[in-house]
């Protein structure tokens, strides 16, 4: 027994030893540090599980409980008060394991900068630089949302160019030529021009769109008036763009004044937490979270929301989740006392609720996504699925598995591998079923799947980690739930936990449930999961399917020379080989083929003999009198 068990083995004893009470237990590493604080109804039955079997504990818990050297308690009178001393103590401690937000929500500041050609930019504090500032607010991103929009409707650039020092200097960017920026560069704006579109900007940001396009449908009537027709267009055209903006601003508005809407997507090794906050019926402020480690969702929920909200003064009389929540009553509970006034917490089902869930769930799959470096389209899907089929972890490497024959005859099996979404061909791998004769999908597919797991103990022997050597985080297999059922034994009898399932046809050979040996899950076809398991299945049958025609294909080839005497299936493999094709075997001179790999005089004269008949005996095949054998 190594160090390390023994040491788990008298962690769990002294665990036993713990009361059946509420409290809060403070894991330590070797220095003493406090490395996770958790919070337990019964702390026996909590603590011990850390130390038991590891099959159920995440990449993120195994690592943090193998750094574990001691812990210790503080019962409590009651679960919930264990839930806000634990929220007190982390906020205190910080521990390394534990989910732990920054409360970086300092002050930011509009900053107007002063002389000619005068910007307008995000600050995070106030300088003596000369410059006037507007604020201070306290939602950073709503301030970068304004600024956005004023230099965009009023056609300001957002370069670092200085002016006039710059004009002429290199070509527009980008913005000039979708008419986003009036292009000071370009040395054709008057300065006159452009302080009238900065002014108007600054009144856009101080007092709203609304009060800006009032003061320019007036100065656009007047100028209409006074038959200044390129002024009143250019106004025209700025009320039009504050107007689109607004439209575009629609989208995340709710029904509901004040309220923060959660929702989280998993990674392979990370979760993403994103948040919409609305205050006044608008999204005013969101905030995107990645910690390392995944957990199950409840649990990841329960522990972000208690994390959050007390780094936050302030809580919505409405909270609005993606799914359940570990500890909804006790989590209420603590939210209503530090509000003062009850706070209710919501999971949509449909609805505008859930409309804007399904957008903050979005985002937060672009945020795994450029941690993977993978499309947000991808990540999201992955995430769909891992929610779908109730997976721990997101099936970041999925293998899938097909079977193709006709009749029984040139029984083959293809293997697809899709990566972080995307097919990953150099892992694809093809099988010819050696164990099962005639037409039998389940024991083809029971070879295919021991054959591959025992690959993969021969690479862990030889230390490798590519192709068989790496484990998918998901097997899917092109069938029902027989299929299924057939091949979970060989998963159990070989030690493997992998998550196993099928794809199920309709009549059309479309995708249209997910197969497990007990049922299906249907899968709604508008979902980004229903597309990705498309895509793997119709992938995984081109790839068999190309797989079997192939060797028939072959088989074909291989009776046609073997149907000469003396050309055994060795000899009709290895002039395929040399030649290439049966075409090129035909049209190859008697010399050509006594000089292929594993050919005889004899053999060759019979394999000529066979293509050209009896004339060539006397002709040959250049035309000259060929030499009697």
């Amino acid at each position: 027994m190594t160090e390390q068990e023994e040491k788990k083995r008298e962690l769990r004893r002294k665990a036993m030893q713990l009361p059946l009470s509420p409290g809060v237990y403070l894991m330590h590493d070797k220095s003493g540090q406090i490395i996770y604080i958790g919070k337990a109804k019964a702390l026996k039955n909590r603590v011990s599980q850390y130390f038991g079997s590891e099959k159920n504990h995440d990449s993120k818990v195994r690592r943090m409980v193998a750094n574990v050297d001691w812990f210790e308690y503080i019962v409590c009178d009651s679960e919930f008060e264990a839930l806000v001393l634990e929220s007190s103590l982390i906020k205190q401690n910080k521990p390394k394991y534990n989910i732990l937000l920054k409360d970086d929500k300092g002050y930011s500041y509009i900053r107007v900068s002063t002389g000619p050609w005068p910007r307008i930019t995000e600050a995070k504090k106030v300088q003596e630089d000369g410059a006037s500032y507007i604020g201070p607010y306290m939602s950073s991103w709503s301030i970068k949302q304004t600024i956005d929009s004023a230099l965009k409707i009023f056609k300001l650039p957002d370069c670092n160019r200085k002016f006039p020092q710059d004009f002429g200097k290199g070509r527009p960017c980008l913005n000039y030529y979708i008419q986003q920026c009036c292009a000071p560069c370009r040395g054709k704006v008057t300065e006159e021009e452009y302080n009238e579109a900065f002014q108007e900007a600054l009144d856009f940001i101080k007092g709203g769109s609304s009060t800006s396009v009032k003061v320019l449908t007036q100065r656009m009537e007047e100028a209409a008036e006074n038959l200044e027709f390129e002024l009143a267009a250019r106004l025209r055209d700025r009320i039009g763009a504050i107007e689109k903006m607004r439209e575009r601003q629609k989208v995340v508005a709710s029904r509901v004044e004040e309220q923060d809407v959660f929702a989280l997507a998993q990674g392979e090794t990370h979760t993403a937490f994103e948040v919409f906050r609305f205050t006044g019926n608008k999204l005013s402020d969101r905030e995107s979270f990645l910690t390392e480690g995944c957990q199950e969702d409840a649990e990841a929920r329960s522990e972000f929301l208690r994390q959050y909200y007390a780094i936050r003064d302030r809580v919505p009389p409405l909270v609005v989740l993606d799914g359940e929540v570990d500890d909804q009553d006790l989590l209420i509970r603590w939210l209503s006392e530090k509000r003062g006034r009850p706070v209710k917490v919501l999971v949509p089902q449909r609805g505008e609720q859930r409309q804007l869930v399904e957008m903050c769930r979005k985002n937060a799959a672009e945020h795994i996504a450029r941690q993977t470096g993978t499309s947000g389209r991808d990540a999201s899907a992955l995430d769909e699925l891992r929610r779908l089929l109730g997976l721990e972890k997101t099936p970041a490497y999925i293998e899938c598995y097909d079977i193709s024959n006709l009749a029984g005859g040139e029984n083959v099996a293809g293997m697809v591998v899709f990566e972080n979404g995307r097919p990953l061909k150099s892992a694809y791998r093809k099988f010819k079923i050696k164990t099962v004769i005639g037409q039998d999908d389940y024991g083809s597919m029971r070879e295919v799947i021991r054959r591959r797991l025992e690959e993969y103990k021969a690479c862990q022997r030889k230390g490798e980690q590519d192709g068989f050597g790496r484990l998918p985080d998901l097997i899917l297999l092109d069938g029902g739930k027989g299929h299924v059922a057939a091949v979970q034994p060989i998963l159990d009898e070989l030690g493997f936990s992998i998550p196993l399932f099928g794809l199920v046809k309709d009549d059309k050979h479309r995708t249209r449930a997910i197969a497990l040996s007990g049922g299906e899950i249907a899968i709604q076809s508008t979902r980004r999961a229903f597309t990705l398991l498309s895509s793997i299945q119709e992938e995984v049958h081109r790839f068999a399917i190309g797989y079997h025609r192939q060797q028939r294909k072959k088989s074909v080839i291989s009776s046609t020379l073997t149907s000469i005497p003396g050309i055994g299936e060795t000899r009709a493999k290895a002039l395929l080989r040399h030649f290439k094709t049966v075409a090129a075997v035909g049209e190859a001179d008697l010399q050509e083929l006594e000089e292929a790999p594993t050919m005889t005089k004899p053999a060759a004269r019979r394999v000529w003999e066979y293509f050209h008949g009896k004339a060539g005996e006397e002709t040959g095949n250049s035309g000259e009198i060929a030499p009697k054998s």
